[in-house]
């Protein structure tokens, strides 16, 4: 498909690279699945991040991301007091379908894993630094060594 404008064909064609890693690992999630714990991880974690934090994310996004990272968001709220790793999950569950397949846990470890892929590593660092202690475990390895 498509749209004729090459920057919303590109844009899709690289949010379809993303949900495409994400339904790789989270199997059995389908392409709607992956979508869904992109959606919930993305928003939870950008309710975590301090503005500055979220703005460096969305600008490393395709751009058909951004407005998914950014949609409903509320930066005047603040960021939540999340620190402990069962209410971060609980936090993606309560956005996921009742039907998802997998643990919210899982859905966190994968999209911020293609996430850490994705995007600059140094974006992705400065992300971390702004994250928790606890809720580092849900980086991959080699993210949380340094």
């Amino acid at each position: 498909m498509s749209t004729g404008l090459p920057v919303f064909d590109t844009t899709i064609q690289e949010t379809n690279e993303w949900l495409a890693a994400i339904e790789a690992r989270l199997r059995p999630c389908n392409r709607q699945q992956a979508y869904a714990a992109l959606r919930a991880v993305l928003h939870v974690l950008r309710d975590r991040l301090p503005i500055d934090a979220v703005l460096g994310l969305s600008a490393q996004l395709p751009l058909l991301m951004r407005g998914l990272l950014l949609e409903g968001w509320r930066p005047s709220a603040g960021p939540t007091n999340i620190r402990d790793t069962d209410q971060f999950a609980a936090a993606v569950g309560a956005l996921l379908p009742p039907s998802f397949p997998r643990e919210p846990s899982a859905a966190l470890e994968v999209v911020i894993a293609v996430l850490c892929e994705r995007v600059n590593e140094g974006e992705a660092r400065k992300l971390i630094q702004h994250i928790p202690t606890p809720l580092r475990t849900f980086w991959p390895a080699h993210m949380r060594a340094n």
